[in-house]
């Protein structure tokens, strides 16, 4: 399915190896979550966007949100679905259409996969996804532009920079603020992570 947005080595990817890599961490494993959570109000509506094998999404359900789970691979959305008890809806991140409907946006590790020119396009539409004062969460690899990692996976790796300008693109948002950490991945190399956190203005 080659478009302007999607990978679909990487799909295949999360498709075949869905039960290993949804097993590798524990439910807590994502440091920024309880801050996302905390920030929203009980019974939230959340939108996520990559739901991986259902980790995150599980702490959410826990702490009182409602998540609504989304993802492009169809073998990660049947381990999500299995350890969440909630449906999920197989969609590509330039399939959003939804108007004010989600207090919050969650996109950890989700759309580093996404073809870097179709990030602004991207952004503009979790922007319009969100109600006023909703919050985007999102993290990226960062780099110095689109390569694929060891096991063929494409990732956009932005810079800080480039990272800012699209997701000004999209917006307008409120504020937006870039974090900077370490972190790993599937492949065992360590990289420095871009966390972004964005508020709808």
């Amino acid at each position: 399915m080659p478009d302007a947005a999607h990978d679909p080595e990487t799909l295949a990817f999360y498709d075949r190896e869905a039960e290993v890599y949804a097993a590798r961490f524990d439910a807590r494993y994502h440091d920024g979550l309880d801050r996302f959570i905390v920030r929203l109000a009980p019974g939230a509506r959340v939108l996520e966007l990559g739901s991986g094998g259902g980790r995150d999404a599980a702490v959410m359900l826990e702490a009182g949100l409602d998540v609504e789970l989304t993802d492009g691979s169809v073998g990660l959305a049947r381990v999500a679905q299995a350890k969440t008890g909630r449906p999920v809806r197989i969609m590509l991140f330039d399939q959003l259409v939804a108007d004010a409907a989600y207090d919050g946006v969650w996109a950890n590790a989700s759309l580093v996969h996404a073809r870097a020119e179709a990030l602004p396009d991207i952004f503009g539409r979790v922007f319009r996804a969100l109600k006023p004062r909703g919050l985007l969460y999102a993290s990226f690899k960062a780099g110095e532009g689109a390569g694929r990692d060891s096991l063929g996976r494409y990732y956009n790796f932005p810079t800080e920079m480039g990272l800012r300008a699209a997701l000004d693109a999209g917006g307008p948002w409120a504020s937006v603020e870039i974090e900077t950490g370490q972190g790993g991945g599937y492949d065992g190399v360590p990289r420095t992570v871009l966390h972004a956190w964005c508020v709808k203005g």
